[in-house]
């Protein structure tokens, strides 16, 4: 197991007593997580000692730089365990990589007709682009409702496959319900059916052991920031043939091979997806974040978020009223979201605050699936490898306050 009692000593934040002379307590890793030291020291010597372009100045300090990030792009081929770092791509954060496949792969690919599954889990990054491809091709979405236990309904899954998808694109975790799909089960299904299968990985990726390989899936999108990294950075994962029949998706520098008056060639994979000047600083830390979940180990990683949802799980069933929304046991995700009788969650997470226990109110960009529930918002708790039980204890104790305060 982890020992959280040193991890914090790497988390100035963390360690920073607020005006009531208490630590804070964070609980929203799952909208993004805080930073070590080592991250945000990589940083700033970027800045300090080779701050340059990258690929292509011939002098030292540039060549370092090209060299920092490429390293971070054969980081992410181990942690994820790729084929190859020409599969790696880099993007703003997850919502852009999905935009990538859905406007590169899904405009090159789909016609009207056509059926791209997706489920009733996803976040609005996960909806929204293939609501944008339909309205302009008049392509066919088709949704894995969720059951009442909070799975996913894999008898219509089942149905659906019959149907001839062409794409499948579901989360590999819920960011509400923290519910985990059985994704290997599923891509192996979508294959025989004849289906790619994009992963939603900003949840999964930076909580549990993810070998794409194993998974075979086609595509797959994350964020650097929701796994100790800096914002404005995330990854487009592709099998390399796919990314090769896909169009380039921006034009300009660096995406080229050779540019006429009249026509351009892309570059190689995976710079034909990169195009202009890239987020050199956000690039170069993130190794430093994925260095510091290797020296954790990943499976210690899940581990420990399991051992602190069943224990959150099980406190906040103890307050009257709280109902939460996601599976009671088995292997689910570090995120529990509940509802509070009588009180709204933005109330519930305001009162929270004032105490110095940080946790999300709303929709979660997950607005379907708040309809799916006939409730407007939850409240979240999401924890990561600085949280402890005593955590789960203080956020306890604000919510007996809220419910004596509100009667």
């Amino acid at each position: 197991m982890l020992n959280t009692a040193e991890i914090l000593k790497d988390f100035p934040l963390l360690t920073k007593l607020q005006a009531d002379g208490k630590p804070l307590c964070y609980l929203d890793s799952g909208a993004t997580t805080q930073k070590p030291s080592v991250v945000i020291n990589a940083l700033s010597e970027y800045y300090e000692s080779y701050n340059a372009n990258v690929h292509r100045g011939i002098y030292a300090i540039s060549e370092r730089a090209t060299e920092a990030t490429e390293a971070t792009r054969a980081k992410i081929r181990d942690f994820i365990h790729a084929a190859s770092s020409s599969e790696i791509i880099f993007t703003r954060n997850a919502t852009e990589a999905i935009n990538l496949a859905a406007r590169s792969w899904g405009e090159a690919n789909l016609k009207a007709g056509d059926m791209v599954i997706l489920s009733e889990i996803e976040h609005h990054s996960n909806l929204v682009p293939w609501h944008i491809l339909a309205e302009k091709t008049g392509i066919r979405l088709e949704f894995i409702p969720v059951t009442d236990s909070f799975e996913l309904d894999m008898d219509v899954w089942h149905e659906l496959l019959k149907q001839g998808p062409k794409l499948v694109s579901v989360s590999g975790m819920s960011n509400v319900l923290g519910t985990i799909p059985p994704i290997r089960e599923m891509v192996r299904e979508a294959h025989e059916a004849g289906a790619l299968f994009l992963m939603d990985g900003a949840q999964a990726v930076p909580h549990m052991p993810i070998d794409v390989k194993d998974l075979d899936v086609d595509l797959m999108a994350f964020s650097a920031h929701k796994m100790l990294g800096p914002t404005g950075l995330g990854v487009l994962y592709g099998k390399k043939a796919i990314l090769n029949a896909m169009p380039p998706f921006l034009g300009g520098g660096d995406m080229i091979g050779k540019v006429y008056l009249r026509s351009f060639t892309t570059n190689e994979l995976p710079y034909k997806f990169e195009a202009g000047t890239p987020a050199i600083a956000e690039e170069v830390c993130f190794g430093a974040a994925l260095d510091y979940l290797n020296g954790l180990g990943m499976d210690n990683v899940f581990a420990h978020e399991q051992q602190l949802t069943d224990y959150a799980v099980s406190r906040l069933s103890e307050i009257p009223g709280l109902k939460i929304y996601g599976p009671r046991g088995g292997d689910r995700g570090g995120a529990v979201s509940f509802t509070l009788d009588y009180v709204h969650p933005h109330d519930v997470a305001d009162i929270l605050g004032s105490r110095n226990v940080c946790v999300r109110a709303g929709h979660h960009c997950a607005m379907p699936l708040h309809d799916r529930f006939r409730i407007p918002a939850t409240t979240r708790a999401s924890f990561y490898i600085y949280n402890t039980e005593k955590d789960i204890d203080r956020l306890c104790s604000g919510l007996m306050y809220v419910y004596k305060l509100f009667g």
